[in-house]
């Protein structure tokens, strides 16, 4: 990306971005060396906006109250980015990436943008470059960058860790959807939000609303925010106000705390370790020596004629002599 594009992007061009974008997602070695170079450049430009991780089981309608959601932002005069984090085919190796369609209505606003991400295989179903995308979008001048994750495994606790909230969107009548939930997902959650709550549903989504409460305090958080729990409806829209307000309400409790910018510093340090650990696989999966004695070494450890720890032992010895050489 010339300097010129790079400007383009600053000045909130929307198909640069796009191309920004693809280029980090891209995992050829020479759009890799590209990307890293924007990424240092947009750095002192990014980091301003409050990032917003939405999860929920299949069904409970995370589009829906998305579209919403963003509808209501842009009406407050942000500008707003969503993430959606497609999971991908285990057959064809393609997603699904139907967003735009499900988010009629907000995909055709100019202020807002809408990325679906094929998760392709990482951890949880999100996406790895999720965390630079993030950072592109910010130096793009949107206020509010909201993370969708397909709702299954560990993605939840991956988001988690690269937003500033957390919110978990459930169904009206907890019972045995109360006892679903994890406890590390509640431990995580900095709000549940039980969505459909409408029409004949709303009695039953109060009442869930109260089960919920009760379980959460059994539960142990961050001291500076009591998760809340609250009810809403996407579809009519009602309470969506309300949403935005706690989420405000909790970026004044962590900015007050000092808390705001030693979350984002953690998470950091986080992302550092983790592209730390992916770099070193992929070192590993690169290396000529190591592919070559790899084979031998798995049947050996499937023989037990060694144990899982030499093998390992073995493989390092390969992959650090590169180096002596």
């Amino acid at each position: 990306m010339t300097d010129f594009a790079l400007q383009t992007l600053l000045q909130r061009n929307r198909r640069t971005l796009a191309k920004a974008i693809t280029l980090v997602e891209s995992t050829l070695p020479a759009h890799r060396v590209l990307a890293q170079n924007i990424l240092e450049k947009i750095l002192p430009h990014s980091g301003k906006s409050i990032r917003i991780g939405i999860t929920g089981v299949p069904g409970v309608g995370k589009s829906t109250f998305i579209e919403a959601f963003g509808l209501h932002l842009i009406a407050q005069g942000k500008r707003v980015a969503v993430l959606a984090v497609d999971p991908s085919s285990p057959i064809a190796g393609g997603s699904i990436l139907g967003d735009k369609t499900r988010m009629e209505q907000l995909s055709r606003r100019e202020e807002a943008f809408i990325r679906p991400t094929p998760a392709a295989g990482a951890l949880g179903g999100v996406a790895q470059k999720t965390r630079e995308t993030m950072l592109l979008c910010e130096a793009a001048g949107y206020d509010v960058i909201l993370v969708e994750t397909v709702g299954v495994g560990q993605s939840e606790y991956q988001v988690a860790g690269m937003v500033d909230f957390f919110m978990v969107l459930m169904l009206p009548g907890g019972g045995d959807e109360l006892q679903g939930i994890k406890k590390g997902i509640m431990e995580l959650a900095d709000a549940l939000v039980i969505n459909k709550a409408d029409g004949e549903s709303e009695t039953l989504a109060a009442m869930t609303q109260r089960q919920y409460t009760s379980a959460m305090s059994l539960v142990q958080h961050n001291s500076l925010w009591e998760p809340r729990v609250m009810t809403c409806s996407a579809l009519i829209p009602s309470n969506i106000d309300a949403v935005w307000d706690m989420v405000l309400e909790y970026e004044a409790a962590l900015h007050q705390a000092d808390g705001f910018d030693n979350q984002r510093a953690q998470q950091n340090l986080d992302w550092m370790r983790e592209l730390m650990h992916e770099m070193l696989l992929q070192r590993l999966s690169e290396n000529e020596q190591v592919k070559a004695i790899l084979p031998g070494l798995e049947k050996s450890v499937q023989r037990q004629d060694i144990t899982a720890l030499a093998a390992v032992q073995r493989v390092m010895q390969e992959l650090t002599s590169e180096h002596k050489d």
